[in-house]
């Protein structure tokens, strides 16, 4: 089949060979053997300043580390070793301080064995940018939902991944389901007695659900066996949130598992622990001291663009079918914790634009099953249950005067833009604002869902399934993903809704408002 272009630079090539070695280690002995970085490399959260590095071996290892402005290592800074133990599944991370703005940076591990120090690894290379201190363009795109619903790594791989990489982005921002801790697959599958899919790749930890620490760090490792998927992120920084197939599908910490014949462990809370340690261990997410396993953060991307990550999962109360009518811990689906800091860094913020990556929609109706598993209530009238600590937030953008809001978000398996009018709205207290959705990146292609009244939200774009058609696989070409352009002249905001065959769909430029309008 055709396979699509990805970025390649040499010292790429080179972290390939020794991902394509660690491939063949079952015929080797291990005594041998060097050591072998078996998922490839991954950058994140990278600021002015700053960015997170990720890679994972084999076995215990002594992993070196070197920083440079130039491919060629020239100039390269070493940084401290760290050790690659069984406790974090021979995953290591670490923030890389001190790097010059709006540079190219290389970054190389090589491992060497504890057990042997001098079999030592080859060298495995990754690059990111870091971001502007003045105003320069800026693209990043974002998309979410990964390896759901059954539809694993075929022949073709994540394709999606490898058109996002052709357009090079500074970032790429992962809106939610990663992973699909929840979702079994099979090495193929039928419909209507003709089989429509294989798996031409499957680990046992993705033959039933995720339970125990090892199986939800398989679900990670599982989508990194991907090409395409260690390609992009050798090239390009991932910014990644959670939503709920990380730990189990629609979880809160009151989901009920009695009746699900599928866990042996039906304690959410312990899931969710397990699923939380194993999604900080294999992504390269800030870690935040004062709440070791707190996803929710700020980056901060330069003089035009400050990004705002939201957790709608760790502080909601129970989904329920009859919504509070007040504001309560069980109505909240952010926390009155996260909502303090957010008007804090909001109110704090000097960039241009503020995006607000958030990893459920607003104005759409997302069910689980009778009960509301979003943030709509499916009400005609007044903010009701979680729109109440939503519509608190938009009064207070309104009244704090904080301008140029975009919302980005995945979660309902098809692409749309929002555009939300107080004109049109039951509550009206907030100013105009986008809500740009995009995804799955390769997952089923489900909807469309229904836009609940309350924030009036109206539809200027949509690209979902026809009528009657639900999962359709990546096959079915509806896999999508969106790209942002903010222009260092202009400050405009471009925005493009992409599908995985790079066709943009729709777009929008934005112009940012100033303070004297």
């Amino acid at each position: 089949m055709t396979k699509l272009l990805r970025p390649t630079r040499r010292a790429i090539l080179a972290g390939g060979t020794a991902f394509a070695a660690s491939l063949a280690m079952p015929s080797l002995s291990r005594a041998s053997a060097r050591p072998v970085f078996t998922h490839g490399v991954q950058s994140g959260d990278v600021d002015t300043t700053s960015g997170m590095i990720w890679t994972r071996t084999d076995r215990p290892a002594r992993v070196m580390m070197e920083v440079s402005t130039t491919e060629s290592f020239a100039d390269a800074r070493k940084l401290a070793a760290l050790d690659a133990l069984p406790d974090s599944d021979f995953a290591v991370k670490r923030l890389i301080e001190g790097l010059p703005s709006d540079q190219d940076i290389f970054y190389r591990f090589t491992a060497a064995d504890l057990s042997d120090i001098n079999a030592v690894s080859e060298p495995l290379v990754g690059q990111f940018r870091t971001a502007p201190m003045s105003r320069r363009d800026i693209r990043f795109a974002w998309s979410g939902d990964t390896a759901g619903q059954g539809w694993g790594i075929d022949d073709e791989g994540m394709r999606t991944y490898a058109t996002m990489a052709q357009h090079r982005p500074d970032f790429f921002l992962h809106s939610g389901d990663t992973i699909y801790a929840d979702g079994p697959m099979k090495d193929t599958v039928e419909k209507d007695g003709q089989l429509i899919w294989k798996n031409a790749v499957l680990i046992d930890e993705k033959r039933k659900v995720a339970e125990t620490l090892d199986e939800y760090r398989g679900q990670w490792k599982y989508n990194m066996m991907d090409e395409h998927v260690r390609a992009l992120n050798a090239v390009c920084p991932t910014f990644f949130q959670w939503d709920d197939h990380e730990v189990v599908n629609n979880w809160s910490a009151s989901k009920d598992l009695s009746a699900d014949d599928r866990y042996t462990e039906k304690n959410v809370g312990l899931l969710a622990a397990r699923a939380g340690r194993a999604f900080h261990e294999m992504t390269p997410i800030r870690y935040t001291p004062a709440e070791p396993g707190r996803v929710y953060r700020k980056i901060a991307y330069g003089p035009m663009l400050d990004i705002f990550f939201l957790d709608m999962r760790s502080y909601r109360g129970a989904n329920t079918d009859t919504p509070q009518s007040e504001l309560s811990d069980a109505a909240r689906i952010l926390g009155a914790e996260q909502v303090a800091w957010l008007k804090r860094e909001l109110a704090q913020s000097k960039a241009t634009w503020k995006v607000i990556a958030s990893d459920m929609p607003l104005g759409l109706v997302v069910p689980d099953g009778e009960k509301i598993e979003g943030v709509a209530d499916r009400g005609t009238g007044a903010p009701g249950g979680r729109e109440i600590e939503i519509a608190e937030l938009l009064r207070f953008i309104k009244s704090a005067r904080i301008l140029n809001t975009v919302w980005l978000t995945a979660d309902v398996h098809y692409t749309a833009a929002h555009y939300y009018d107080p004109n049109k709205a039951k509550f009206q207290d907030f100013e105009p604002f986008w809500e740009f959705v995009s995804g799955p990146l390769h997952a089923g292609t489900f909807g469309p869902n229904d836009l609940d009244p309350t924030f009036g939200p109206e539809l200027k774009f949509i690209k979902a399934p026809e009528a009657g058609q639900a999962n359709l696989p990546p096959s079915a070409g509806l896999q999508f993903f969106g790209l942002v352009d903010i222009d260092g002249a202009t400050q405009q905001m471009k925005v493009r809704l992409m599908d995985r065959g790079n066709a943009e769909l729709w777009s929008v430029t934005l112009d940012p408002v100033t303070a004297s309008i």
